[in-house]
Protein backbone atom coordinates (compact mmCIF):
# COMPACT_ATOMS: atom_id res chain seq x y z
CA UNK A 1 0.00 0.00 0.00
CA UNK A 2 2.85 2.36 1.02
CA UNK A 3 4.34 1.80 -2.60
CA UNK A 4 1.23 2.69 -4.26
CA UNK A 5 1.09 5.79 -2.09
CA UNK A 6 5.13 6.47 -3.22
CA UNK A 7 3.97 5.59 -6.87
CA UNK A 8 0.94 7.88 -7.32
CA UNK A 9 1.66 10.88 -4.89
CA UNK A 10 5.10 11.66 -3.66
CA UNK A 11 6.43 10.99 -7.43
CA UNK A 12 4.69 13.29 -9.63
CA UNK A 13 5.19 15.81 -6.51
CA UNK A 14 9.03 15.82 -7.20
CA UNK A 15 8.88 15.42 -10.83
CA UNK A 16 6.60 18.71 -10.58
CA UNK A 17 9.62 20.39 -7.92
CA UNK A 18 12.20 19.16 -10.54
CA UNK A 19 10.44 20.51 -13.31
CA UNK A 20 9.53 23.54 -12.25
CA UNK A 21 13.36 24.24 -10.67
CA UNK A 22 14.45 23.26 -14.65
CA UNK A 23 12.65 25.72 -16.13
CA UNK A 24 13.78 28.44 -14.15
CA UNK A 25 17.62 27.44 -14.81
CA UNK A 26 16.86 26.56 -18.69
CA UNK A 27 13.28 27.87 -19.39
CA UNK A 28 10.36 26.21 -20.13
CA UNK A 29 11.00 25.75 -23.93
CA UNK A 30 14.24 23.96 -22.59
CA UNK A 31 13.28 22.04 -20.35
CA UNK A 32 10.66 20.46 -22.79
CA UNK A 33 13.01 19.77 -25.50
CA UNK A 34 15.30 18.19 -22.75
CA UNK A 35 12.90 15.86 -21.80
CA UNK A 36 10.94 15.22 -25.60
CA UNK A 37 15.22 14.22 -25.70
CA UNK A 38 16.08 12.04 -23.19
CA UNK A 39 12.63 9.99 -23.85
CA UNK A 40 14.11 10.03 -27.75
CA UNK A 41 17.78 8.67 -26.87
CA UNK A 42 15.70 6.37 -24.27
CA UNK A 43 13.75 4.74 -26.77
CA UNK A 44 16.40 4.09 -29.08
CA UNK A 45 18.45 2.90 -26.10
CA UNK A 46 15.65 0.73 -25.53
CA UNK A 47 15.19 -1.09 -29.11
CA UNK A 48 18.45 -1.45 -29.04
CA UNK A 49 18.64 -3.46 -25.69
CA UNK A 50 15.57 -5.48 -26.32
CA UNK A 51 17.04 -6.74 -29.60
CA UNK A 52 20.28 -7.62 -27.76
CA UNK A 53 18.30 -9.67 -24.95
CA UNK A 54 16.09 -11.25 -27.09
CA UNK A 55 18.92 -12.59 -29.13
CA UNK A 56 20.44 -13.91 -25.87
CA UNK A 57 17.17 -15.50 -24.96
CA UNK A 58 16.98 -17.11 -27.91
CA UNK A 59 20.00 -18.45 -28.33
CA UNK A 60 20.22 -20.37 -24.83
CA UNK A 61 16.71 -21.33 -25.65
CA UNK A 62 18.02 -22.83 -28.62
CA UNK A 63 20.73 -24.33 -26.22
CA UNK A 64 18.10 -26.00 -24.09
CA UNK A 65 18.66 -23.33 -21.24
CA UNK A 66 15.97 -21.44 -19.60
CA UNK A 67 16.10 -17.85 -20.40
CA UNK A 68 15.58 -16.64 -16.71
CA UNK A 69 17.74 -13.91 -16.99
CA UNK A 70 16.89 -12.33 -20.13
CA UNK A 71 12.87 -12.44 -19.19
CA UNK A 72 13.82 -10.44 -15.83
CA UNK A 73 16.16 -8.43 -17.91
CA UNK A 74 13.10 -7.87 -20.65
CA UNK A 75 10.99 -6.85 -17.38
CA UNK A 76 13.72 -4.31 -16.38
CA UNK A 77 13.95 -2.97 -20.14
CA UNK A 78 9.88 -2.52 -20.28
CA UNK A 79 9.67 -1.45 -16.90
CA UNK A 80 12.69 1.03 -17.88
CA UNK A 81 10.73 2.09 -21.30
CA UNK A 82 8.02 3.36 -19.05
CA UNK A 83 9.78 5.54 -17.03
CA UNK A 84 11.18 6.87 -19.97
CA UNK A 85 7.76 8.35 -21.50
CA UNK A 86 6.76 9.14 -18.71
CA UNK A 87 7.47 13.32 -18.47
CA UNK A 88 9.90 13.96 -15.97
CA UNK A 89 13.27 14.04 -14.95
CA UNK A 90 13.62 11.79 -12.03
CA UNK A 91 11.10 8.77 -13.83
CA UNK A 92 14.08 9.33 -16.68
CA UNK A 93 16.87 8.89 -14.12
CA UNK A 94 15.82 5.81 -12.88
CA UNK A 95 14.52 4.60 -16.45
CA UNK A 96 18.02 4.76 -17.48
CA UNK A 97 19.35 3.18 -15.15
CA UNK A 98 16.83 0.23 -16.37
CA UNK A 99 18.87 0.52 -19.41
CA UNK A 100 21.76 1.05 -19.04
CA UNK A 101 23.48 -2.72 -18.89
CA UNK A 102 25.78 -2.36 -15.93
CA UNK A 103 23.62 -1.28 -13.48
CA UNK A 104 20.66 -3.23 -14.70
CA UNK A 105 22.66 -6.46 -14.29
CA UNK A 106 23.68 -5.07 -10.44
CA UNK A 107 19.51 -4.38 -9.94
CA UNK A 108 18.98 -7.93 -12.10
CA UNK A 109 21.53 -9.84 -9.45
CA UNK A 110 19.86 -7.94 -6.10
CA UNK A 111 16.61 -9.10 -6.93
CA UNK A 112 17.55 -12.68 -8.23
CA UNK A 113 19.21 -13.29 -4.73
CA UNK A 114 16.56 -12.09 -3.06
CA UNK A 115 14.34 -14.07 -4.76
CA UNK A 116 16.41 -17.11 -4.41
CA UNK A 117 16.75 -16.32 -0.71
CA UNK A 118 13.07 -16.23 -0.08
CA UNK A 119 12.67 -19.14 -1.99
CA UNK A 120 15.20 -20.97 0.33
CA UNK A 121 13.43 -19.67 3.03
CA UNK A 122 10.02 -20.78 1.83
CA UNK A 123 11.97 -24.57 1.36
CA UNK A 124 13.28 -24.41 4.72
CA UNK A 125 9.66 -23.74 6.22
CA UNK A 126 7.98 -25.86 4.27
CA UNK A 127 10.53 -29.14 4.93
CA UNK A 128 10.61 -28.52 8.43
CA UNK A 129 6.49 -28.38 8.56
CA UNK A 130 7.41 -31.75 6.50
CA UNK A 131 9.33 -33.29 8.96
CA UNK A 132 7.45 -32.64 11.81
CA UNK A 133 3.96 -33.48 10.36
CA UNK A 134 4.97 -37.04 8.27
CA UNK A 135 7.68 -38.17 10.57
CA UNK A 136 5.58 -38.37 13.85
CA UNK A 137 7.82 -39.05 17.29
CA UNK A 138 10.24 -41.37 16.34
CA UNK A 139 11.51 -39.05 13.29
CA UNK A 140 13.14 -39.92 9.94
CA UNK A 141 16.62 -40.94 10.77
CA UNK A 142 17.85 -38.88 7.62
CA UNK A 143 16.86 -35.57 9.03
CA UNK A 144 13.79 -35.09 6.73
CA UNK A 145 12.03 -36.91 3.80
CA UNK A 146 14.42 -38.45 1.78
CA UNK A 147 14.07 -38.98 -2.40
CA UNK A 148 16.09 -42.51 -1.72
CA UNK A 149 14.21 -45.52 -2.37
CA UNK A 150 15.74 -48.46 -1.33
CA UNK A 151 14.99 -51.63 -3.31
CA UNK A 152 16.14 -54.19 -6.07
CA UNK A 153 14.75 -54.43 -9.42
CA UNK A 154 15.05 -56.68 -12.38
CA UNK A 155 15.34 -56.44 -16.15
CA UNK A 156 12.95 -58.11 -18.48
CA UNK A 157 13.93 -57.75 -21.55
CA UNK A 158 11.62 -58.95 -24.67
Amino acid sequence: MRILFLLFIVVPIIEIMVLIQASKIIGGWGTVGLILLTAMVGMALLRRQGVATLMRARQRMNEGAIPATEMVEGIFLAVGGALLLTPGFVTDAIGFCCLIPGVRKALIGGVLARAVNIQTFSRAQHTSKQSDTFNGPQGNPRGSQSDVIDGEFRREDD
